[in-house]
């Protein structure tokens, strides 16, 4: 078969550009695989998880340091349309956080529980797979991040989610934020956001802003693939449960009940 110079010459550029783009893609995927150095103080684990107790949480009635530190670090808009609220922790109760476990004889204490929820930073998380920006994606540590400038506001993310540990930016955010703080980006109208473990403060050699704030220290930060951590000491010392286990998403935290 005979072709033109014109079409040869288009033929090759895009032979040539399906290459160089498969030589690039493949690192750019490696990259956001991969876990951030950071400084030389970084808090690094194989496997971040979280334990909450929540007979410690329960100690201070109507408490929320916790959500309260977490916001005002990660510049959480404060808006008063729960449809349209973003939360990165927030506060439900025990029959709403966990369904599968509650039954009609369940202790009164239990019943009245308020518990802490956050993203799960699932083993197997099915907002991953969902996201065609690759805009969210797991790390070789554990956590399950996002890459804000990426997300194209499809929400295919927040469908995929069993614990609604997402939100969406319907409007503006940055007019809901009290007192911005300039050591963490703000977000945009469109996208999508989740708590992320405070990566950034972990880099810097700090835990996460809710473990520090938490007086009754009823969260546990750690690593979990290291036999005999003080997380792993824990869990293998106390009932712990997690969150629709039954959906094998395999969630990263546990609660000591």
């Amino acid at each position: 078969m005979i072709i033109s110079r014109k079409k040869f010459l288009k033929l090759t550029g895009i032979s040539m550009l399906a290459v160089t783009g498969e030589r690039f893609a493949q690192p750019i995927a490696g990259a956001m695989q991969s876990t951030p150095q950071g400084s030389p103080q970084a808090l690094t684990a194989d496997r971040w998880a979280m334990v909450i107790d929540l007979d410690k949480c329960a100690q201070e009635e109507g408490c929320t340091k916790c959500i309260d530190a977490c916001h005002r670090y990660h510049n959480v808009p404060d808006i008063d349309d729960k449809a349209r609220g973003v939360e990165w922790i927030w506060k439900e109760s025990f029959q709403k956080a966990f369904p599968s476990d509650h039954n009609e004889y369940q202790a009164t204490k239990i019943k009245h529980l308020q518990v802490p929820l956050l993203c799960n930073h699932c083993d197997n998380p099915p907002c991953v797979r969902v996201c065609p920006a690759q805009a969210t994606w797991k790390r070789e540590d554990g956590i399950v991040t996002m890459d804000w400038h990426r997300c194209i506001g499809c929400r295919y993310c927040m469908a995929a989610c069993p614990y609604g540990s997402r939100s969406f930016n319907w409007t503006d955010p940055r007019p809901n934020i009290a007192q911005q703080n300039p050591e963490f980006p703000t977000r945009t109208k469109g996208v999508v956001e989740k708590c992320t473990f405070c990566e950034s403060r972990l880099a810097k050699g700090k835990l996460p802003a809710c473990v520090e704030a938490c007086p009754q220290n009823a969260m546990l930060f750690g690593d979990l693939d290291v036999a005999g951590s003080e997380i792993r000491q824990l869990l293998e010392s106390e009932y712990a449960i997690r969150r629709k286990p039954e959906l094998g998403t395999k969630p990263e935290i546990f609660y000591i009940v």
